[in-house]
């Protein structure tokens, strides 16, 4: 495809080492993998990536879209992360530790980040899933099996295990952490400092993540994860933020950007919130 050629193409010319394209789940639907860098160059990249996408697009006619969910009935689009923390220094992968009682191949200081991060879950939820129409990815019940293919591949519950996409945190590999709420809407410099700080939060207080999950959590149903204290993440951005402004953690490392994001994201959420949208219509307009 004479598209993906291009941005393979391009992506290597400056040097970022695409190593994969693939045809996801929807139609029309890609994945493109770059190496891995340190937060702040990927940040940037990822900020070219999605302007490389679109220019590369209005060549062949088209448009290339990373809305989270723009088909009702298709799989939607993240930005998943892939990471660790390394030492400065020495580059050593400071997740790894291959004795792992646990058997994921994670150290003391991954669990602990992990913990963290499941601390803060509902509150980053806000900054790396930040629109209205993210939420329409990150479901639960039924509509988790909405896709083409069956399921949705998004999380929708504070959880984490082995190589397995129902979790929000898939290790991928020994050391290897990839965290699947992320939209593409997000900004990346903000949602990475903040899932920074909260990971760090629980590395400071030597939280544990509890064990891992090892099961397809698409197959348990809603009772019995409750049943298991397995807890859901928000479903609506209303939710997302009202846990930001109860979360001192994740909202200070947002610093002085924090008040305009909650206002701005505050108008965005009731301006939705007011639509009369054409589901309505045709469900209510003669029921009643």
């Amino acid at each position: 495809m004479g598209y993906l050629r291009d941005m393979m193409t391009g992506m290597r010319r400056i040097g970022w080492d695409a190593y994969q394209s693939d045809h996801e789940d929807a139609n029309g639907q890609y994945e493109i993998n770059f190496h891995y860098s340190d937060a702040l160059t990927t940040a940037d990249r990822y900020t070219f990536f999605k302007m490389m996408t679109s220019q590369y697009a209005q060549r062949y006619g088209a448009i290339a879209t990373h809305m989270a969910k723009p088909f009702t009935d298709r799989t939607g689009s993240g930005g998943h992360i892939h990471y660790h923390i390394a030492d400065s220094e020495s580059g050593e992968n400071l997740f790894l530790d291959e004795d792992d009682r646990r058997g994921l191949g994670l150290s003391e200081m991954a669990y602990h980040f992990i913990g963290g991060i499941f601390a803060h879950a509902p509150a980053l939820c806000s900054v790396m899933s930040p629109t209205v129409n993210c939420y329409k990815r990150l479901q639960v019940g039924p509509a988790l099996f909405g896709s083409s293919s069956g399921f949705l591949w998004t999380p929708a519950f504070v959880s984490y295990g082995d190589n397995n996409r129902t979790q929000m945190i898939r290790t991928a590999g020994p050391g290897h952490l990839e965290d699947r709420t992320m939209s593409a809407a997000c900004n990346p410099y903000l949602a990475f400092g903040a899932y920074l700080t909260a990971g760090l939060d629980g590395v400071r207080r030597r939280l544990d993540p509890g064990e891992p999950n090892l099961g397809n959590l698409y197959e348990l149903g809603l009772e019995e994860i409750r049943r298991r204290g397995v807890r859901m993440l928000p479903q609506s951005l209303a939710e997302s933020l009202a846990e930001l402004k109860a979360d001192s953690v994740v909202s200070d490392s947002l610093g002085v950007i924090y008040d305009e994001f909650v206002t701005q994201k505050d108008a965005e959420w009731r301006e939705y919130h007011r639509q009369v949208t054409p589901w309505e219509i045709e469900r209510y307009l003669t029921m009643f």
